[in-house]
């Protein structure tokens, strides 16, 4: 067995077809032996690669994927973001899908009804940690809106020496077992020469009191990272020549990481999000939640090679893939940006006191974000190799979207525009509120208080208009994923330019709202897209009734 090195792109593109037909393809999930750096991991495999394969359509076809199962446990196959019937959507237990038992083959069958970036990727328990995923692109039926003379997909995942299930166990009985960045004695000081003892000593028993740390911004490390199943080493290359505009479809397809993804020397103009069109957006650095997608052209004006770099929000780790003119070449290779520090605006903190009792991820009140400004970007000062605490601006690293000089242009929901307008740009009926929240001395995450098992359906209407309000109570940030229906972010554009979306992060103390119509007939899961998270009770039912009978 191998991971992926080649995703076949040139032929899956070449194979795209203005006209529908029915396109079959055949996949098999398996156990794999896996040799990434030297070392050897025992994972799981769809056809045999990590990634899987690259999965090509064109908007209107049928697709047909008939999918055995060759582990000894049950597996499944969701597509994330495709609306389809509720069946074919692969969550065990929703919509009379059972799973696919051992040995059994499960065969999908649904229409393309929309065009763009997507990955597909296991359901059950934690089969996508440990290497179940892949890639899927869908053309469109009249064509690219925006026409380029290249197109590359640079699917981001990570790969851990433990199993999946052994991580869940370790963050059990240890919460912080994986922040191996905690502050030390000598940071102490450090603030306190900075701030003054008082305000330092004050500082560090808050945090001692909700027993965190403002270093946690992963609850997992000691990842490998991968661009397209190639490591940092690997260096994957993506061909150009000087002038021609080349799409990148981004896909962050990792279990636990946010990624900061740059291209010094190029501007990325975002053309669409979560494979829905925006008006052109060009910016310096994207930061990704898991399970979103980006689409950027960019327009290389040299006869030289740019580097693709993309490194974890909590710095413990990088890949990066040379943009070059010809095989061969390499672009310089950026340091890392600083790390930065979460702060008790961050968890709430900042208004109400906090109830350390009961919910150490935060409890009290969250911070107010404005729609126009809730963004979640922040980039990072870019360095030319590991940052030096004692020069870093430390002003510019405090809080979840810190760290971007000046300069920097880092891609905020704000940003995001429609590129067609809106089809429903009706006023809400009503408003639902989701709380995240969480125990993190049990390591049990929460969706208004209940994990998954114990929680009650949202149920909506046919036709409904709603309007879903997040409100982050956790010192983290939580990439919200609806299957199913779309939701279009309120982000301060007008109605019918609002971006529309299917993952939506909410930053550590935040309030997001979403608008959405219930069009799409079934059970849905919504859940958080960090896959322990997921796994730990954040996930809930929205169930949507059919139209009723006149």
């Amino acid at each position: 067995m191998r991971i992926a090195t080649s995703l076949g792109l040139a032929a899956a593109l070449a194979a795209g077809s203005a006209q529908a037909e029915t396109r079959t393809y055949d996949l098999t999930i398996g156990a794999v032996r896996v040799t990434v750096d030297g070392r050897n991991y025992d994972k799981l495999a769809i056809n045999g690669t990590i990634p899987g394969p690259l999965l090509t359509f064109t908007e209107g076809d049928e697709a047909v994927i008939r999918v055995t199962n060759a582990l000894d446990e049950p597996t499944s196959l969701h597509w994330h973001g495709l609306k389809l019937p509720g069946l074919m959507d692969g969550v065990t237990g929703f919509n009379g899908f059972a799973g696919i038992q051992p040995g059994e083959t499960f065969t999908y069958r649904f229409t393309l009804r929309q065009s763009g970036t997507y990955w597909y990727h296991s359901h059950t328990g934690l089969q996508e940690q440990d290497g179940v995923y892949a890639p899927l692109l869908i053309h469109p039926k009249g064509g690219e809106a925006v026409k380029t003379e290249r197109d590359y997909v640079a699917m981001l995942s990570d790969i851990h020496p433990e199993r999946g299930a052994r991580i869940l166990r370790n963050l059990k009985v240890d919460p912080g077992y994986y922040n191996y960045g905690k502050r030390t004695v000598i940071d102490f000081f450090r603030d306190a020469e900075r701030d003054g003892f008082g305000p330092a000593f004050r500082d560090r028993l808050a945090w001692g009191a909700m027993r965190m740390d403002p270093t946690d911004l992963a609850d997992v490390t000691g990842y490998t990272y991968l661009l397209n199943g190639r490591t940092a080493a690997d260096n994957q290359t993506f061909l150009f020549s000087k002038g021609e505009k080349v799409r990148l479809r981004f896909i962050n397809g990792n279990a636990m990481s946010f990624m900061d993804v740059r291209i010094p020397g190029l501007k990325m103009i975002v053309v669409a999000a979560d494979a829905s069109a925006v008006q052109p957006v060009p910016v310096d650095e994207l930061r990704m939640g898991i399970g979103e997608t980006y689409d950027v052209v960019v327009v290389p004006a040299e006869d030289r090679a740019y580097t693709i770099f993309a490194e974890a929000i909590d710095r413990s780790g990088y890949v990066r893939a040379t943009l070059a003119p010809r095989a061969g070449m390499d672009g310089d290779v950026p340091g890392m940006h600083p790390r930065a520090l979460l702060t008790m605006a961050d968890m709430g903190a900042a208004h109400a006191g906090m109830d350390h009792a009961g919910m150490d991820h935060a409890s009290g009140e969250p911070s107010q974000s404005d729609h126009a400004a809730m963004g979640h970007g922040g980039g990072h000062e870019d360095h030319g190799g590991p940052p030096d605490p004692e020069t870093v601006d430390e002003a510019r690293r405090m809080g979840w979207e810190s760290g971007a000089p000046p300069e920097t242009r880092v891609l905020s929901y704000a940003d995001l525009k429609a590129l067609a307008p809106n089809a429903d740009t009706r006023p809400p009926v009503r408003e639902i509120t989701v709380t995240l929240g969480g125990n993190m001395e049990r390591y049990t995450w929460l969706l208004n208080g209940k994990p998954f098992e114990e929680s009650e359906p949202i149920r909506l209407a046919f036709g409904e208009r709603v309007r879903i309000t997040y409100v982050n109570e956790t010192m983290m940030a939580h990439p919200m994923h609806l299957h199913g229906p779309h939701v279009q972010v309120e982000n301060g554009q007008p109605p019918e330019r609002l971006p529309t979306k299917h993952v939506v992060v909410v930053p550590p103390g935040r309030t997001v709202s979403v608008l959405l119509t219930a069009d799409e007939v079934g059970d849905w899961a919504l859940h958080c897209h960090l896959l322990n998270h997921m796994v730990s009770g954040m996930m809930a039912k929205v169930s949507i009734a059919p139209e009723a009978a006149p």
